[in-house]
């Protein structure tokens, strides 16, 4: 299939939905585990103005275990199946899991391991000519937040994507096609990720629109004064949304799509 750059399909800035159908999300801890409520949920946020949902079937919260593809598969098929029509994501790292979605509709493939999970996943992806996010994580999600460590991490998550991007387009995917992740969260930080946020225009730099994923994540409980914060509020997360959107940002992954969507209209109103 011949679609158009990622750029004109999903214009700047773009509200991804997040529909976890997992029993152990840190998020909304299983709330949407069936079918049903994710399909609803899903609808809804595009009835708030999300751009497209991102449909995951595996937990990458910190500690979190891997889950078998055919697992996975059963937990996301119905979710893709329900919202045939929408413009879709799948979060996953399997080629298998990102074939049958796929198949079911699906447009881009959100891959955490920026395609090191899976030997077969980027041809998966050349040949359907799908669009790809890679994004950085240091170490795995079981493992992630033990003591990460960067020697600049800015500079090193920016070496790191171009090198997966180089490694994607030399695997036949568009580099059109192609977005990146600084990967919040993932075996960083409070701090990292911070320095990250203030030097986000280094990470656009690299010439790939930049997704974003800051929506409840726990650095911006911390910040608040509580050192044991295992997610952020809505409104924090808006905050580092504009921040984000105003750094460079293209689509920012999120809980609360309405939120975002009303606030970034007005940021993206301000830089025009």
């Amino acid at each position: 299939m011949t679609r158009p750059p990622l750029v004109e399909r999903f214009p700047r800035p773009s509200v991804m939905g997040v529909v976890n159908v997992t029993p152990d999300s840190f998020s909304d801890g299983g709330v949407y585990f069936r079918s049903e409520p994710a399909i609803a949920l899903g609808w809804a946020m595009l009835d708030d103005g999300a751009a497209m949902l991102d449909v995951g079937g595996e937990s990458t919260r910190p500690g979190a275990e891997p889950v078998p593809a055919e697992e996975e598969l059963r937990r996301v098929a119905p979710v893709l199946e329900g919202l045939a029509g929408a413009p879709l994501s799948v979060d996953t790292a399997k080629a298998e899991v990102a074939r049958r979605a796929l198949e079911l509709g699906v447009e881009l493939v959100n891959d955490v391991t920026a395609l090191r999970g899976d030997p077969d996943l980027a041809a998966v992806v050349a040949e359907a000519g799908a669009y790809v996010c890679l994004m950085h994580m240091q170490g795995e999600p079981r493992t992630m937040q033990h003591n990460p460590t960067y020697d600049d991490v800015v500079s090193d998550v920016c070496r790191f994507l171009a090198e997966r991007a180089a490694f994607a387009v030399g695997r036949g995917i568009a580099e059109e096609r192609i977005c990146v992740d600084p990967g919040f969260g993932f075996g960083k930080t409070v701090e990292h990720n911070f320095e990250l946020l203030r030097r986000l225009g280094e990470v656009w730099a690299l010439g790939f629109p930049v997704l974003v994923g800051l929506s409840h994540k726990s650095s911006l409980g911390k910040i608040q004064g509580d050192p044991a914060a295992t997610v952020g509020s809505t409104a924090a997360s808006v905050a580092a949304a504009v921040a984000a959107y105003g750094r460079g940002a293209w689509i920012v992954r999120a809980h609360n799509v309405r939120a975002h969507v009303e606030a970034l209209r007005v940021a993206a109103e301000v830089a025009r």
